[in-house]
């Protein structure tokens, strides 16, 4: 297994009010996966991303990757983690708006000193559609083209697991789809591991398997041929 999290719990305190987010979660994804998180909003599953991906911490239980626990690394250790082994899509984007397209997309690779950087970036440009606007600031992109842009910046290290937290739910349908397409096309082809969390059942459908959660629990964990 690439990825285990092991009862993962998490609480946050709201006006003195103890609000259980994740209540002993379990799950273990394999290498090449692609597997959904799904659930309504406030049923923890962001909450559960953020856990598996070293963004957040869970107050009981254990996340490893490959076997190696990475639940209470430093920072300085969870840095490189998240820039070379993982690439991340949000629902809200998150590109640098001071920053042009090819600058978005080149900056993981920059942190890590690859030489190929711009070549790696103008490449998965291009393959997404987007050469001709690699020079466009973010204000300057539809929302389409900014999330096919953040999809390029998660590429560009050749991340082994990618998180995509909701990555249709600013898109109307026909961007949704495409950009969906392009995720689920570049996972077949480089067999990158893909843990999607989404409230929409049709893009569950498309999952080799899925895994329900309501209420901070996991109800269902469904298998997908």
């Amino acid at each position: 297994m690439i990825l285990e999290a092991l009862t993962i719990s998490k609480t946050y305190t709201v006006d003195d009010r103890k609000i259980v987010v994740l209540d002993d979660v379990s799950l273990a994804v394999a290498e090449g996966e692609f597997l959904v998180i799904e659930g309504q909003s406030g049923s923890g599953k962001s909450t559960l991303l953020s856990i598996l991906s070293g963004l957040d911490r869970p107050d009981e239980g254990r996340v490893l990757i490959e076997q190696r626990d990475i639940t209470d690394l430093p920072e300085d250790d969870l840095a490189p983690l998240r820039n070379g082994t993982f690439g991340f899509v949000f629902q809200s984007y998150h590109l640098v708006p001071s920053l042009t397209a090819l600058e978005n997309v080149m900056f993981p690779a920059e942190l890590r000193g690859d030489p190929q950087a711009r070549e790696k970036a103008e490449a998965l440009l291009t393959r997404m559609g987007l050469s001709e606007r690699s020079a466009s600031f973010p204000h300057q992109l539809s929302g389409g083209e900014k999330q096919r842009c953040a999809i390029c910046r998660a590429l560009v290290n050749d991340p082994r697991i990618i998180f995509a937290d909701e990555p249709t739910g600013n898109l109307d349908s026909v961007n949704g789809t495409t950009v969906l397409e392009l995720l689920l096309e570049l996972h077949r082809e480089r067999q990158t591991t893909l843990i999607l969390v989404t409230h929409s059942h049709e893009i569950a459908r498309t999952a080799d398997r899925v895994i329900a959660l309501r209420d901070g629990k996991i109800v269902t964990r469904d298998g997908h041929a």
